[in-house]
């Protein structure tokens, strides 16, 4: 079955881009700094996906047993961020994620990168890796106020690209990305490799589960 679409936005951890080992070592500088022990790539993989905040303070309560005071949660920050800031750029797109963005734009389609990463650190790291160029639109964690599992990321693209969301479809790897896409009324794939919180994706809540981004070329019609 294929599915018409004018529109691909996709997800950027863990869907483009294997970000968790940078991602995890920013966390454990940040947790050394404030004398906690460290949490090993794999705990911290399965805190990615709903913006940086959320990950320093699921990282914070896995070492304290407790919730993070606001204090800690403000100290924490910067720690993270600034180690962050260090390698961000150093992590890799996954296989064939250059060739599938380049088959879309072949196709005609027009390209979004929605993201509930901080724009501090998408941009540098889609530059870095060379997909910048590829996309139309940029929608970082935040662009809005709100970010996914809310639609209005997903909504603000569809604007941009002057669609209907019914246009469009999503490719993710989490329950988050699943979340947005049928809040809005998109199309939604997922991939199986990335950051789903530790979880497998139920392939009852989804389009399509695709091996890798480029197999989503056979499944989408644009006439």
């Amino acid at each position: 079955m294929k599915f018409k679409v004018k529109a691909v936005m996709i997800d950027l951890d863990g869907t483009l881009i294997h970000t968790a080992p940078e991602i995890a070592w920013a966390a454990n500088v940040m947790l050394a700094a404030l004398n906690l022990p460290n949490l090993t790539p794999k705990k911290v993989e399965k805190f990615i996906g709903e913006g940086a905040a959320t990950l320093i303070a699921r990282c914070l309560m896995q070492q304290l047993n407790a919730e993070p005071t606001q204090e800690l949660l403000t100290t924490a920050k910067p720690l993270f961020f600034d180690a962050y800031a260090q390698i961000v750029a150093e992590s890799k797109p996954y296989p064939q994620v250059t060739q599938a963005l380049q088959l879309f734009k072949k196709m005609g389609l027009k390209l979004a990168c929605i993201t509930n990463k901080p724009t501090a650190f998408t941009i540098p790291l889609l530059e870095k890796s060379g997909l910048l160029p590829y996309f139309d639109v940029v929608v970082a964690g935040d662009t809005l106020q709100r970010k996914k599992p809310d639609p209005d990321q997903i909504f603000f693209v569809c604007e941009k690209f002057s669609i209907l969301q019914s246009d469009a479809v999503l490719i993710g790897d989490s329950k988050t990305d699943i979340a947005a896409a049928r809040s809005a009324g998109c199309r939604i794939f997922a991939v199986p490799y990335g950051y789903n919180q530790g979880y497998s994706i139920d392939i009852d809540t989804v389009d399509a589960l695709i091996p890798q981004l480029i197999d989503a070329i056979d499944l989408i019609a644009t006439d």
